[in-house]
């Protein structure tokens, strides 16, 4: 497939770009980020190739015309926390995933995955949290009280709103947790990760739920669907429950649920089932 990966020069984009040249992809890479600054990859392989283009995804025109001729777009050009918690980052997310989603439905380009957050919840960036159930998963609503959450939603909101108006589109919304090489680099205090529910994922297993959304020809699902992608252990050295009694003892286990060891706090299951995508510590092709 020839796939369009949006802000490229981020940490998950480069991961992105190099997992699908290796599995023989044409890559076109976009970013605000000038050539000369960026950091290109290396050529591919099975006739894969990558191209590069500097752009503000905020100009329409400027997205139609580099989206033109792909097959499908994996769209994680955003800013990656509230900034000042006012304007920025909500209106840049927010115009920047719309531009790019209404570019693809006029192109006809159906098979789309946007990165989106678990801080559709109300978690790191949130004065308080409120969580009805421990795992959560994709049915618990999203009551961030921040910009940078706000904007997730409102894309996943966008989604649903572009797929109703032209139902061929597939939009996978990827709730990543925080992208990592390994856990260790997310292990800190477990005060410090309350906020976050101590999760991450492990970079190239995030690539790899973006390429499994965009290729997956499974006709498992359709339309707009959001998928957390998270590790299925914390990065603590604290057994789960133990955290839960200790930081969060009002937030009851869903029916039947019981933690074993260091199990997340997430429930990813919708990801394996619809995607096929089951967290690895490192993906090989």
């Amino acid at each position: 497939m020839k796939l369009a990966v949006t802000g490229y020069n981020g940490s998950v984009g480069k991961r992105v770009v190099a997992l699908a040249l290796k599995r023989g992809h044409t890559v076109v890479g976009i970013d605000r980020t000038s050539p000369q600054d960026a950091d290109l990859p290396p050529s591919g392989k099975n006739g894969s190739s990558f191209s590069y283009h500097q752009a503000d995804l905020t100009d329409f025109d400027a997205a139609l015309k580099l989206l033109a001729g792909c097959d499908g777009v994996i769209a994680l050009a955003a800013l990656r926390n509230p900034t000042d918690y006012k304007v920025a980052t909500h209106n840049n997310n927010v115009v920047i995933s719309w531009n790019t989603l209404r570019a693809c439905a006029e192109l006809g380009i159906n098979h789309i995955a946007q990165a989106s957050s678990v801080n559709v919840m109300n978690m790191a960036y949130s004065k308080t949290q409120h969580h009805e159930s421990f795992p959560i998963d994709e049915t618990q609503p999203c009551l961030p009280d921040e910009p940078y959450g706000l904007s997730k939603v409102i894309m996943e909101t966008q989604a649903d709103t572009i797929v109703r108006r032209y139902p061929s589109l597939r939009v996978a919304s990827l709730r990543l947790h925080y992208s990592v090489p390994d856990w260790t680099v997310a292990y800190s205090s477990d005060e410090k990760r309350k906020n976050d529910l101590w999760g991450y994922v492990q970079e190239d297993s995030a690539a790899d739920a973006f390429l499994l959304a965009v290729t997956d020809e499974s006709g498992k699902w359709s339309g707009h669907e959001p998928f957390f992608i998270v590790a299925p252990s914390t990065a603590t050295q604290t057994e789960s429950e133990l955290l839960r009694k200790s930081f969060f003892p009002d937030v009851p286990l869903r029916k039947g649920f019981k933690f074993v060891d260091r199990q997340s706090f997430f429930d990813c299951s919708k990801a394996e089932k619809l995607l096929g995508w089951i967290h690895r510590d490192g993906v090989e092709t």
